[in-house]
């Protein structure tokens, strides 16, 4: 049995969202053994730093949050797909090629895994993508990079596939998996009522 760690490392100078210095992480040190006797940190983070899940609540006025996830959708079988030939976005013609099923959690592995500093230029799903996945009822959907779609108005991607109930996960690390058949694990932290959560997320390889 091999595991695959494909979560970001959470540290003050880690890629961000469009490099953003509101978006990096800080941490404090809050005791110290000469003070307190203890060791202890506090973390100041946002909710879409690094590896992460998308609740309705992110786009969608009024929408569900943490607080109503189905735990068991983020444990189980998953697709990794690779779509690293591709430039610019994914497309439903893109997804036609692939085995999608309805139920299914499948991961996208592009180019822009082998990229650590933020691309401006990601690749990402655009919305007939999305239209692609709703029809197809799957239950979530993953990207190796800190967005899923990139400068589309109104962000359908992200509506089409929130308003479905179609979790996303964003912040994915891939470069060392390959396309197939896994079991993933990717539990949100347990926060009451937020749009995302911080996620650990790992791949464990069918034997």
């Amino acid at each position: 049995m091999r595991f695959y760690d494909i979560s970001m490392t959470i540290e003050p100078s880690m890629t961000v969202y469009k490099n953003k210095d509101s978006k990096r992480p800080h941490f404090l040190q809050s005791a110290s053994f000469d003070q307190q006797g203890v060791y202890e940190t506090d973390l100041h983070v946002n909710l879409h730093t690094g590896t992460h899940v998308d609740f309705p609540l992110h786009t969608i006025p009024g929408g569900s949050t943490s607080s109503q996830e189905r735990l068991e959708d983020f444990y189980g079988a998953c697709k990794v797909f690779d779509f690293t030939h591709l430039v610019d976005h994914i497309s439903r013609d893109d997804l036609e090629k692939v085995a999608i099923e309805k139920g299914d959690f499948i991961l996208f592995k592009t180019r822009n895994s082998f990229v650590e500093p933020f691309d401006f230029d990601f690749v990402y799903l655009d919305k007939t993508g999305a239209e692609y996945l709703k029809e197809k009822a799957i239950r979530g959907v993953g990207i190796d990079t800190l967005g899923i779609e990139r400068s589309q108005a109104n962000h359908p991607t992200h509506d089409l596939l929130l308003g479905n109930g179609i979790y996303i996960l964003e912040g994915l690390r891939l470069a060392l998996v390959e396309s197939g058949e896994y079991t993933l694990v990717a539990l949100p932290l347990k926060i009451k009522d937020v749009e995302a959560s911080l996620v650990r997320a790992i791949l464990i390889e069918k034997e």
